[in-house]
């Protein structure tokens, strides 16, 4: 089966459609599918639903989606970084379904996992449990939260072979991961692609049997919150 696609955009050729539901990777600015989300924007498609851990920031990431309008609804857990999200939703132009972190994390591992439910304490008694089933586990209250799945996943990984088997870096491991599970599609960009064989079969973090389609791209690496401490003396 043929993997390997020259470029962002010939890898999401056939995939994309109005309407669709596509999970993002990545935590804040750190590991996301730079390459994918641009080609994404420039496939035109429209109504979509994306779940993912943040919005990006004005002008990057998921950011560009939500400047073209392209996107219907957010599932996410965080978008404080993004004035334009806060404008759109403010203003009624955009749907949005937040999520404790863990949570968001948890949905995305169960519907990879085929569970279509699971039932947790965090937001019991909140906004959060808001029309959700309530029950009772050894005297404690807890919600059920579903499952989630998405017509397109976009990963973005360190390390793959041929196979599309991934290595994930630090913090990049956050959301990647369980999303390339829980993908009807999943195609992954990387920053470098090595011959099938050269990794460790115990260092691989995502089997290429989730892999659908894999690229290989350029990575701009913003930083989401530049703070530095002033020296000593300055």
């Amino acid at each position: 089966m043929r993997k390997l696609y020259p470029d962002a955009k010939s890898a999401l050729e056939g995939l994309t459609f109005d309407g669709m539901t596509v999970m993002a990777g990545g935590f804040g600015l750190c590991g996301i599918p730079e390459n994918l989300i641009a080609a994404l924007r420039d496939s035109g498609t429209r109504g979509m639903t994306v779940i993912s851990n943040n919005a990006g920031v004005d002008g990057f990431g998921l950011g560009q989606l939500l400047e073209t309008r392209q996107i219907r609804k957010m599932i996410s857990s965080y978008v404080g970084e993004n004035k334009e999200f806060e404008r759109q939703y403010l203003a009624g132009e955009l749907e949005l379904e937040f999520n404790p972190q863990g949570t968001l994390a948890e949905r995305i591992r169960a519907g990879g996992a085929g569970i279509p439910a699971f039932f947790t304490a965090t937001g019991v008694g909140t906004l959060v449990a808001e029309g959700k089933e309530v029950r009772e586990f050894g005297g404690r209250q807890y919600i059920m939260e579903t499952g989630l799945v998405a017509d397109l996943s976009i990963v973005k990984a360190w390390r793959a072979d041929g196979r599309g088997n991934l290595q994930f870096r630090k913090t990049a491991r956050n959301f990647n991961p369980m999303m390339a599970t829980a993908g009807k599609v999943t195609v992954v960009e990387v920053e470098e692609i090595v011959p099938t064989g050269t990794l460790d079969p115990d260092q691989i973090h995502t089997p290429g049997i989730y892999v659908d389609r894999l690229i290989k791209g350029t990575f701009e690496k913003r930083i989401e919150q530049r703070t530095v401490r002033q020296r000593e003396g300055a």
